[in-house]
This record gives structure tokens, sequence and C-alpha cells, in this order.
């Protein structure tokens, strides 16, 4: 187990605006970050970042907490991988007790998978550099490549011996089982045999976002026609190539950075270029391009690059891709390498400066690369004319934005000699046709004409005390150490035999003034888990002058410090909206603390005395005649008490 004096480092030193922003695209608003959802796919932020009080809260999947929060439902970490990647991240040492057998076997199947992933990926990359096998063939290799020891080290480059059984044989001495070896594909199991499938390949660790090792891409290094050229690791819990860029753990931060993603082909174009300086680059692994990767993509920039070969055959079917990506919201660009040229090639050839030159002024946008393609293929053929326009409009159809559809449009029109008109006219018709196909689809297996009543929907009952409660947390969190002038109300007969409150002005801390209010009338939480909360930020606020809500988060049971993070952020998501940007400027509301505190405190006395009232009601529908009179009495009582509430109410400033 990882000791409690590790993770209280770990929390002091972790930065969460930092960590997020190596998975999600962050900026800047007001005190707070905001950026697209990593949990849902869309294309406005309802993502907000907190750095002074180091918590996250994503409003499309209501999901939020603290730094460990994120990586657990991002990475699907566990609690300890989590303290574990934070540790790496930032230099924290380790303080852990040795785990038992028990422990041990209590480890998930999906961690296990994890586990030989990266000895596998450690043993490829041992056998690459210290043995004289991996040395003189895998080595050989990538030196020939032209790639540094420096760039083999940070992409953990490896080799798999040429022996059936080299890997597995290892694996299995060090305790790793058949059956995780046989489920990741690192071997292939054949009745009573088994063999390394990646025998006699450099080979490509693949790895995730956050670094942790996925599968693998296995090259061949001699001329067997029937072995495939390149091999990838087969479909596992951990690893779906279609969900997956190579590249994207070293290009991240750049990615963001740059705000730009340079796309290729292979694993050697993304060494290749990154060796070169170009470090925003990632590569489908010579997989065709899905929405899952662009998405992925798109939690980093707006903006991709895609770089074809200078004569690569498939570049026509590629530009599939431009489509997937502008269906997604983004910006797309294309660059050719000149003839006889690739992305590794160039990279390799020429200098930072110049690789930076030539992408710059020959990257262009897809509307220009896709009209000059296909009008080359089409030449002076009228038929093969007006389908590559139809073409280029299709593509442009994929755009959600309205404006930027209008702007490719005119721009189509100027290329193509074409009037504006008619490409409208083409556009309406294949977005209708699209309309139409949806609409098609079986929806019910209701009969034709059918009348369907409409669905009764009944409003959801507002549960008072509970958002009450959930106010006096939010207050406290926010505001507890707040020392403000407060009127109290003093109980007291007036002169006709009535109660009212006197005002009284006292100066208090606003958890003291809460504290000593809910304490005087005997207010208790309904909600267990407020309860639990309230008492522990009451304690903690006396105790601790130092107060700090984000170490209160870090201590606290992960569903309960969810429900603080979600009352911590209700407020941030209307930074979402941008209100400023609309003209409309909110009051912020520590600017009226005792009122917000006044009127939270009265409210829940209101609703108090009103449930009262209400059971006094039930009762003096089953007592005797002889108690009625008494019930009668205390009703009137609450009723006046919940009346001068009630005015006090109306005229708290």
């Amino acid at each position: 187990m990882i000791s409690k004096t590790t993770i209280d480092n770990v929390f002091e030193t972790a930065r969460v605006e930092e960590v997020i922003g190596d998975f999600v695209h962050l900026k800047k608003s007001g005190s707070n970050y905001k950026g697209l959802s990593p949990f849902s796919d869309e294309r406005t932020p309802s993502f907000m970042v907190s750095p002074v009080k180091q918590i996250w809260k994503d409003f499309s999947s209501g999901k939020g907490g603290n730094v460990v929060a994120f990586l657990m439902e991002h990475e699907h970490f566990t609690y300890p991988e989590a303290i574990k990647y934070l540790a790496k991240k930032y230099g924290v040492e380790i303080e852990e007790t040795e785990q038992s057998t028990e422990q041990k076997e209590l480890a998930n199947e999906r961690e296990s998978h994890y586990l030989v992933s990266e000895f596998a990926k450690d043993y490829f990359h041992n056998t690459l550099l210290k043995t004289e096998e991996g040395k003189a063939i895998g080595l050989s290799y990538f030196k020939e490549r032209g790639f540094t020891d420096e760039i083999i080290k940070k992409f953990e480059l490896g080799y798999s011996p040429n022996a059936w059984d080299a890997f597995t044989g290892h694996a299995v001495k060090k305790g790793y089982t058949l059956d995780y070896l046989e489920k990741t594909g690192l071997t292939i199991v054949k009745e009573e045999k088994q063999f390394d499938r990646f025998k006699g390949r450099v080979m490509f660790p693949i790895v995730s976002l956050s670094g942790r090792t996925l599968g693998f891409g296995g090259r061949i290094l001699t001329s067997d026609k029937k072995a495939a050229k390149y091999l990838n690791s087969p479909e596992s819990d951990i690893y779906h190539k279609s969900k997956v860029l190579y590249g994207i753990f070293h290009a991240k931060q750049s990615i963001a950075k740059e705000d730009n993603c340079y796309l290729v082909e292979g694993y050697t174009d993304v060494i290749q270029m990154y060796q070169a300086g170009i470090h925003n680059v990632v590569s489908s692994s010579g997989t065709a391009l899905t929405p899952e990767q662009i998405r992925l993509i798109n939690r980093l920039t707006k903006n991709i690059t895609l770089l074809f070969d200078g004569d690569a055959a498939g570049v026509r079917a590629s530009l599939r891709g431009v489509d997937l990506i502008l269906e997604q919201g983004m910006n797309v660009k294309i660059c050719t390498f000149p003839a006889g040229e690739d992305p590794d090639s160039f990279a390799k050839n020429n200098s930072l400066e110049e690789i930076t030159v030539y992408l710059e002024e020959n990257s262009g946008d897809f509307i220009n690369f896709k009209a000059s393609l296909l009008a080359s293929e089409a030449k002076n053929d009228p038929v093969k004319k007006a389908d590559t326009i139809r073409d280029m409009v299709v593509s442009i159809s994929k755009i959600p934005d309205v404006i930027k559809r209008e702007v490719y449009i005119q721009e189509c029109s100027r290329i193509m000699d074409i009037s504006e008109e008619v490409l409208f006219n083409t556009l309406a018709q294949i977005l209708q046709k699209e309309k139409r196909d949806a609409s098609k689809k079986p929806q019910t297996t209701r009969q034709e004409f059918e009348v369907i009543p409409s669905e009764k929907h009944t409003s959801e009952k507002v549960d008072v005390q509970y958002e009450l409660e959930r106010k006096i947390i939010e207050l406290l969190l926010l505001y507890g150490t707040v020392e403000e002038d407060f009127e109290d109300l003093i109980l007291e007969a007036d002169e006709k035999g009535g109660i009212a409150f006197k005002p009284e002005i006292v100066k208090a801390k606003v958890f003291e003034k809460i504290y000593l209010d809910l304490q005087e009338d005997e207010i208790e939480f309904a909600n267990e888990s407020f309860k639990e909360v309230y008492f522990e930020i009451i304690n903690k606020l006396n105790q601790d002058s130092d107060f700090q809500i984000n170490t209160l988060i870090n201590e606290l049971d992960a569903s309960v410090a969810e429900t603080i993070s979600d009352i911590l952020m209700e407020e941030e998501k209307y930074q979402l909206h941008n209100w400023e940007g609309k003209e409309i400027y909110v009051k912020e509301k520590n600017q009226t603390i005792p009122q917000i505190v006044s009127e939270t405190i009265l409210n829940l006395r209101r609703h108090l005395v009103s449930q009262k009232i209400m059971e006094l009601a039930v009762e003096l529908k089953d007592d005797t005649t002889e108690e009625k009179s008494t019930v009668l009495e205390n009703i009137r009582d609450y009723n006046t008490l919940r009346t001068v509430l009630s005015e006090k109410l109306n005229r708290v400033l």
C-alpha cells in the first residue's frame, strides 16, 4: 500500500489544471479554465477546471472531483495507479509497503493486461539494447533509419528475438500467466504449443494518452513474402486500434501548444518527424482514420493537417478521412511532399527550419487540394468535372457550421468556375437527401397512421430541504472563514402579546453564524451525506484557521468528494456562457454574503415550520376532543412564526 505521507505529498504538489491540461485543451476563463468534455462528444465547452479550488466539473456528464478522480474517470486508473502517475509526473518519492498475496489477487483483469504489456515493452527494449542479437539486427535497423539513441529510448523501441518462444518462455518464468499473454495478443496458443506473435520483429510500443502501454506494432526485417510487413496487436480489453493514435502521448502537449496536429501514416513517419523537431505529430498506424481517433485529437486542438506521400497511390482513398474530420466540426489542411518523398524521408533529409517552412507554405485548404486532385483526374471530360464538383459539395455538406459552409461554397465556385447558385442548390439537395434517409430509418413497429398518445410527463417535485442544506454546505465551503456583520434576530413578545424578531448586528465568521443558528433551533440535516460533510467542515473550520477546500476533498470518500465538487462548481458553469461578452453583468456572490447566509437560514427555518404545521394538521384529525385545543394552539403559534419569518425574508436587503 502507498503510505499516507506519499498521498499527502502528491496532493500538495499536483496541480489539477496541469494534469488535466495533458489530456484536454484548456483555455483561460476568468479565474478558471474551460474546454471540451473528454467524456462526451461535443462542440461547445462544458468542462470547467478551478485552479483555486483544485477541482473540476464536467457539466455534460455530471462527473467531477479532484485530480485523482479525473485520472480514475478518464484513464480508468485505480486509486493507487492515479497516485503513482501523479508521483511520477511531479517527482514525488513513493513510500510503499509490500503487497500481500491477497492484494495481488484482487488486481482486476484489465490491470493485469496493462502489467503484461508493460513487462513486454521493457523486455523488447532491453533485448534491443543489451543483447547481441538485438544490437546486431534490431538496433542496426533503427540506426539505418537514422534514429538517434535518445529517440530510441524516448519511444522505447524494441526487438523481439527470432525464436519461437523466447519472450513467452521468459514471461512465464517471471510469473506472468499464459492466459494474459494470450489475451493481450503477445503469445499465440495452439493446443499444447505456444509461440511469440512478434518473433523476429522490431517493436513499436503503442501507448495511451496517459502513457500506458496498450499494444505493439512489429515490423519484420526478413524478406519473407508470406509474412506481413507490419503486424499489430489484436484487439483486447485495453487495445482498440480504432481509438488509438501512435505518438499521441509524446505529441499531446505540443499539439495543444501549437494548436495543430500533423497526421501521418506510419510509425517511422512519427518518429522521424519528432526527431527533426516537429513534435505535434501522430499516426493512425496504417489503419483508416476513425471518428474516435479524430475526437481524440479534438480534445487537444480543432486543427488537423494531413501529410501525404508525394507519390502516394492511396491519396484519393485517404480523402475519406477529410469528410470524417469535417463532420466533427474541425478544420483540415492537406500537405503533400515532393515526388518520391514521404514524411520519414523528408524529415530525415531536411533541417527543422526547412521542414517548418515547407509545411507552412504547402499546407493548403482541403477544398483547394481536392479541387486540384479531382480536376486533374477529370481533365476535359465534362461528366467527370461534374462528378468532381459534386464530390466537393458532398465534403462541404459535412461541415456543421453554416457560415463555413457558405465560405467554402464561394471558394468552390471560384476554383471550379461555376455559379454559387448551382452549388447552393446542389448542397440543399444533398442535405435534404440525408434528412430523408435519416427519417426513413425504422423508428417503430406501429401500424402506419396509428395515433400515438403523447407521454404524460409529471413535473419533478423539488426537495426544498435538500436544496437548502446543499446551499448551506456551499456557503461553508466558499465563505466559511469570512468575517461579516450579520443582522441577528432575537425572538421576543411585542406590545400586543404577539411575537416578533428584534434585529441586532453581530460580527461573526460565516461558519460560526450558521453553526450557532442551527444549534439554537436544534436543526439537523435530513440528508445523510450533507450531515457528514457539514460536521466535517465545521470541525475543520473550527480547528484550522488556514482551511483549504482541496485538502478536505482529498480526505473524503470519492462519492462525497464528488458531491462537494458538484456544489462548488455549480456557479462556474455560467462562465461557459460568456455573459460579459453579451453585456450581461452578474453581481458577484461575495458582495452579498450576509444576505445570502441570512436568507438561507431563514428559508430553512420557514420550511421546517411549515412541515411542523402539516404534521400537527394530521394529528388534529386523529386526536381526542380534549387534545384538539392544544394542537390548534400550537398550529396558531407556528403559523404566527411562519408569518414573521416570511415578513423578515421579504425585507432582507
